[in-house]
């Protein structure tokens, strides 16, 4: 894949959608708690390389309560991530990293007509997160 490239990316059901520049074909796959059970890859861009579009066609129906944003955000532990995700179909398209605060963290699987092998996926011992995160700043 040629870099640097800009692709378009959205949560599954289009109430969030962005362009990202992507510099890099490195992706980490962390085995942290959170990361495991949702299976997100990991693509850390310079906020000036990310940029929230309008949403596009709404697919699908949900029960959550419509807002006039569709993310929504999670935090645990030291709550420095913010792990955002779609209200409406629960997709997590990009999140403020923990280890990276003032960029963005682009899930590639949200990536539009992307296939994964266009990455070079590392693995990330996110489970010992505070012994091994220097290897990723």
């Amino acid at each position: 894949m040629e870099l640097p490239q800009t692709f378009r990316g959205s949560c599954h059901c289009g109430a969030i959608t962005f362009r990202v520049t992507l510099r890099s074909s490195v992706v980490l796959d962390c085995n942290c708690s959170v990361c495991r059970k949702k299976g997100i890859l990991h693509a850390i861009v310079p906020l000036e390389d990310f940029e929230r579009l309008p949403p596009g066609e709404v697919r699908g129906t949900t029960t959550a309560t419509a807002t006039d944003d569709p993310v929504t955000t999670y935090a645990f532990n030291t709550g420095i991530a913010k792990h955002t995700f779609c209200y409406r179909c629960g997709v997590q398209p990009f999140y403020t990293p923990r280890s990276h605060p003032d960029m963005v963290d682009v899930n590639p699987r949200c990536l539009d007509d992307v296939p994964l092998g266009h990455f070079d996926i590392r693995p990330f011992d996110g489970s010992e997160w505070e012994r091994n995160v220097e290897t990723i700043r």
